[in-house]
């Protein structure tokens, strides 16, 4: 069974009145994410190990191999990006109360939350994603990771909230801006129900 990109949640314009245009969107799913997918299955259709597994199930099994390099990446990134999608909202930026509760008693207040996951965002050299999670004992963390690699891979937590800091997805809107883009996200776009709902 071929992996298939996911259709967008929203219209392409739908977030462009929140500092994400139609033509960034356009490019980002409907380029970029296409390709992660393509290149997936033509990557699993050769490899015998992979036919049949899940997405997840993939991740797992080409982590830390460097022959399956490409495998990680591009089951990595359609992995990041299916999440990516949803985590953005024309409506977003409202806090819901449990998970406004969470992040006040985890992080000490909102504001406090938004500082450490903008610096995880800023701080992640090159390409790659910043994370909020839920760690283990069930305490919120943020977290970044280089690349297509994600927290499903490293094991720190489950993921909540995710943003995705390839220089793609922000620079037909921002150019260089990264923190610029970074905090209109947390402010403007991310998906606060949709990460409540992955609260464990």
């Amino acid at each position: 069974m071929a992996f298939e990109l996911p259709a967008l949640p929203y219209a392409h314009s739908a977030l462009a009145e929140r500092g994400m245009g139609q033509e960034t969107l356009e490019l980002h799913h409907d380029k970029h994410h296409q390709t992660y997918v393509t290149t997936l299955n033509g990557l699993v259709e050769k490899n015998a190990d992979l036919q049949g597994k899940s997405l997840e199930e993939i991740i797992a099994f080409s982590k830390d191999k460097a022959e399956l390099a490409p495998v990680f990446n591009n089951a990595g990134q359609h992995w990041n990006h299916i999440h990516f999608w949803n985590a953005l909202s024309p409506a977003g930026g409202g806090l819901p109360g449990k998970l406004e509760a969470k992040l006040k008693e985890d992080f000490g207040s909102v504001e406090a939350f938004k500082d450490a996951f903008k610096a995880a965002a800023v701080g992640q050299f090159g390409s790659g994603w910043a994370w909020l999670i839920q760690d283990a004992e069930g305490k919120l963390k943020t977290t970044k990771t280089p690349n297509g690699s994600n927290p499903l891979a490293t094991g720190e937590g489950k993921v909540l909230l995710g943003i995705d800091v390839w220089e793609h997805s922000y620079y037909l809107d921002f150019r260089n801006r990264r923190p610029d883009y970074v905090g209109n996200f947390l402010d403007r776009l991310a998906n606060y129900e949709f990460a409540e709902a992955n609260l464990g």
